[in-house]
């Protein structure tokens, strides 16, 4: 018989309330504040609370780009937006197919070293983009890929974790599976896409949520390989409206920030289900 508490369940449900709210709040200040003037938010210390009017205008000139009601001539954020996209899709299914594959073959395969290979794949974790920036830029430059999609996402696409992940599930799958495939006349790569596939596919959700994130949120790669401001993404951009000792248009800065947040809230939003299973499936 379940106990109830309801002092308890009220304590409960009040942190989690604060805890929301402590989340919430800087968005909600955002939103606000990217629906005043500059003028506004400059003017009134502390910042209104309330809506303003010049919502539309804001998100006009933080997408199409244009001249504000101070003068300021602002690039638009949609084309940032597109490329921070192609740019958080690449590095996330990239990063699933190759992770995938390499676990496949490092559980499925015997060839020498199988071991070693394993965990020089793992020891990467310890080697971050930040630590090898260098001769990564070295390379990158050397085949002429800056200022490109490629050398924006091909650095990026490996991933020592997901391997590990796939490996993990991998050998959690009977041997008897892969009898009855070799019984039925399956091959390698059919047993892979018709029986592993399938069963991965909750890991696969779960891995893709994270590594969008990942890859839409990529600031200093970009920084580096990009000096066409076509190339640059929406993170890039935010910076840029930044404008040091100058005026700072922070309504349209707030507005830019505050759509750089849709597309991976809107991501989570939509594969919660399967992100949720992918993270606390028993089976797994």
């Amino acid at each position: 018989m379940i106990e109830r508490r309801p002092g308890l369940t009220f304590v409960s449900h009040l942190i989690l309330i604060c805890g929301v709210a402590v989340v919430a709040f800087p968005v909600y200040l955002t939103l606000i504040a990217s629906t005043q003037s500059s003028e506004q938010i400059a003017s009134s210390v502390p910042m209104s609370l309330l809506p303003g009017k010049h919502m539309l205008e804001t998100y006009k000139v933080a997408l199409f780009g244009g001249e504000t009601a101070a003068g300021s001539t602002l690039p638009p954020a949609l084309p940032m937006m597109g490329v921070s996209l192609v740019m958080a899709l690449v590095i996330a299914i990239g990063k699933i197919i190759i992770s995938l594959l390499s676990a496949f073959a490092i559980v499925y395969f015997r060839f020498p070293a199988r071991t070693l290979v394993f965990w020089a794949i793992f020891i990467t974790l310890m080697l971050p983009v930040e630590v090898r920036i260098g001769p990564t830029y070295e390379v990158v430059s050397d085949l002429g890929m800056l200022n490109s999609y490629a050398g924006l996402t091909i650095p990026l696409i490996a991933s020592a974790t997901a391997t590990f992940l796939f490996r993990q599930f991998f050998l959690t799958v009977p041997d008897e599976l892969v009898e009855a495939a070799r019984v039925d006349g399956a091959g390698p790569m059919r047993f892979f896409w018709d029986v592993l596939l399938p069963m991965s596919r909750t890991s696969i959700a779960a891995l893709f949520v994270i590594q969008f994130i990942y890859g839409w949120n990529q600031y200093l790669w970009p920084l580096l390989v990009t000096t066409n401001e076509s190339m640059y993404p929406i993170v890039l951009g935010i910076k840029r409206l930044v404008s040091g000792e100058s005026y700072t248009e922070w309504n349209v800065l707030m507005a830019t920030a505050f759509l750089a947040m849709l597309p991976p809230a809107l991501v989570v939003v939509l594969m919660q289900k399967w992100f949720v299973k992918g993270l606390v499936d028993t089976e797994k």
